[in-house]
């Protein structure tokens, strides 16, 4: 099996949503920067990402949705009826510059992704993982739904049971919503209870192999492991899938401004190294982190994980320069950012109690587990 391979474009370091937007920050290019700054990234590791065509992503968005967003991106605006039809032009999804070019940029990488693992392989997709995206609608800063393409193109290299996982804060409302009927993919959502997108309830199953966990507000390192074992490794290993593809949103670490979790970075690093244990074909993709130093810090780990690199105590200078440099515009804060964020990759574990309500919904779906068998 060839080394790991990580796909990125520069055109991540340049775009942004808006200077209010929660993805206004700086993500991909810093997990670049600091991969190449430990010496993890040589260049025979990295691809530069192509862009999906627009044809090749009528195979599940609407043709008039891909027309909309290029014809928004083009004119810079939207009118009412776009507005209302395909959800552009919102607060959530803002029209801005490169409003097509960017999705379609991390769409590519995802179909890439399930070509290049037609062999086996282990690839890392930072700027993937926009999993609310609906065929004919932008949805919670997902214009694209760039993981349902990674499971498209992974049949399409003749690949049938698809492993899906998803540690994102916020429930994958679009990739249920593309596969929820099929048999062929396992799909295992952990996300934040009374959280938007409000779906993914505990009892929600479809008709095919969906398992959703919605987790309390403080989940922490200790209840991560206890999911790990008793709800992802077991339903992967039951599945035998022949590829697995996990979204590694950052968006459920404890610094993180837009949910109520407690996760460090361990907790992922954790997931991603049993997962790889598992397949001998594994992508994973980024998702949601809107703390510029958590998600860059987590999403550097997750490579360093799937190379097996050493993850310094301390940073050498190159790369704690690249952390220093991170700026979060409009997040205002009288003392300064805790040094660990500047100088370190790896949080202290938050370990904790593993609560009742959270075992109550682990042993729910342990039953329905055995009842299936």
């Amino acid at each position: 099996m060839t080394a790991p391979r990580l796909i990125g474009h520069e055109i991540y370091r340049r775009s942004t949503y808006g200077s209010w937007h929660p993805l206004r920050i700086a993500r991909v290019s810093t997990v670049l920067d600091l991969s190449r700054a430990l010496g993890w990234l040589p260049p025979a590791q990295y691809i530069t990402s192509p862009r999906a065509r627009p044809t090749a992503l009528t195979a599940w968005h609407t043709p008039a949705y891909i027309a909309a967003l290029q014809a928004a991106e083009k004119a810079g605006a939207v009118d009412d009826a776009t507005r209302a039809r395909h959800g552009l032009g919102t607060t959530s999804n803002p029209v801005f510059s490169e409003m097509f070019r960017r999705p379609a940029t991390a769409t590519g990488a995802s179909i890439l992704a399930g070509e290049l693992l037609r062999a086996p392989g282990v690839i890392h997709s930072p700027a993937g993982g926009t999993h609310h995206g609906f065929p004919d609608r932008a949805n919670g800063f997902c214009y694209l739904n760039d993981p349902v393409f990674a499971i498209l193109s992974l049949r399409a290299s003749g690949l049938r049971r698809i492993a899906y996982v998803d540690i994102d804060a916020h429930h994958c409302d679009g990739v249920e919503h593309a596969f929820q009927g099929d048999t062929d993919v396992l799909m295992i959502s952990i996300h934040e209870e009374r959280r938007w997108p409000f779906t993914g309830a505990l009892a929600d199953r479809g008709a095919g192999e969906v398992w959703n966990l919605p987790v309390p507000k403080g989940f922490n390192d200790s209840e991560m492991a206890a999911v790990r074992e008793r709800l992802i490794l077991p339903r992967v290993a039951a599945f035998r899938p022949e590829a697995i593809v996990l979204q590694c949103g950052a968006d459920a670490v404890a610094e993180d401004p837009l949910s109520r979790l407690a996760l460090s970075n361990n907790a992922h690093w954790a997931v991603v190294a049993a997962l790889r244990a598992m397949t001998n074909r594994f992508l994973v993709l980024g998702g949601g982190g809107y703390n510029p130093w958590s998600v860059g810090r987590l999403w550097a780990g997750v490579w360093a994980t799937l190379n097996g690199a050493e993850i310094p105590d301390r940073l050498p200078p190159a790369a704690e320069a690249v952390l220093r440099r991170l700026t979060w515009p409009g997040r205002a804060r009288r003392d300064p950012w805790p040094e660990p964020w500047f100088t370190t990759l790896r949080d202290p574990p938050r370990e904790g109690p593993v609560r009742d309500e959270l075992c109550a919904g682990l042993s729910a779906l342990e039953e329905r587990a055995a009842i299936w068998a």
